[in-house]
């Protein structure tokens, strides 16, 4: 079935939370593990606009649908940051879009090479790099609304679940966009679906990796994914789904990786 990018901006809305009571947190506040996923879910979808800004020296801001795309999609993430903020904001924390921009500006010459590289290897792949783009996003937004509905599942604040619930189903139409491009830029090219499978099976890391310390991403994923084996095979069988990924298993050997499955 067809995305439809039409519906998609018209039905875009920020992400409701101002019904989630937050004043519950100071006498039932969250557990120090889902406090410490929760910031890292707030950094990575404040971190949104950066990945963005790489994007545009790609092929993929010179697509319609994609570009149209992305500026939703971009809205759309930080709403989620900002109401994760919030969850953190009720527990002291603070933590906002400027602070992240600053953190990632630090990152200074790698910051910069990280967007040479990207523009390198666009430039070098052509359109292709579209294909990778489309397929590296399912990758991305498959890991992060399972990420939101396990973090549902395991907590015990009715609060956060609702909250993080919302977002999952805001992921799942990135997803869905995502999962249409990429499928439908792979089954007409054989150059594109090697080159993807190279790409990911050789780099492809969890979402936040590169913008994160180590020990927080292993925190993370294993706190939402240790033990859980069979929701890693899930994610893994959605992607080989894919023109070209069949019998990849990126999140399996990520999560090997950093000794979490």
């Amino acid at each position: 079935m067809a995305f439809d990018l039409e519906r998609f901006t018209d039905t875009s809305e920020p992400l409701r939370w101002d019904d989630l009571d937050m004043t519950v947190f100071r006498d039932q506040p969250l557990d120090p593990q889902t406090l410490r996923t929760v910031r890292y879910m707030c950094d990575v979808e404040y971190h949104t606009t950066c990945f963005l800004r790489d994007l545009l020296v790609t092929p993929s801001h010179r697509e319609e649908e994609s570009a149209g795309f992305m500026t939703t999609w971009n809205r759309e993430e930080f709403w989620h940051g900002e109401a994760l903020a919030a969850v953190l904001a009720a527990h002291g924390i603070v933590v906002d879009y400027d602070e992240v921009k600053a953190k990632r500006l630090g990152l200074g010459w790698q910051l910069a090479l990280s967007s040479m590289k990207q523009s390198a290897l666009a430039n070098l792949v052509g359109q292709d790099f579209v294909a990778v783009h489309m397929t590296w996003g399912v990758a991305n937004e498959l890991s992060a609304t399972a990420g939101y509905r396990r973090l549902a599942e395991m907590t015990d604040s009715p609060t956060l679940a609702a909250l993080v619930t919302r977002i999952a189903q805001q992921e799942t139409r990135h997803v869905a966009f995502y999962t249409t491009q990429a499928r439908a830029r792979l089954e007409t090219s054989e150059k594109a679906r090697k080159l993807v499978r190279l790409l990911l099976s050789k780099a492809w890391r969890p979402v936040g990796s590169g913008i994160m310390e180590e020990d927080e991403v292993r925190h993370v994923f294993g706190h939402l994914f240790g033990g859980m084996q069979h929701d890693v095979d899930k994610l893994d069988q959605r992607m080989q789904r894919i023109p070209g990924l069949e019998g990849l298993t990126i999140f399996d050997q990520a999560f090997r990786r950093l000794a979490i499955a």
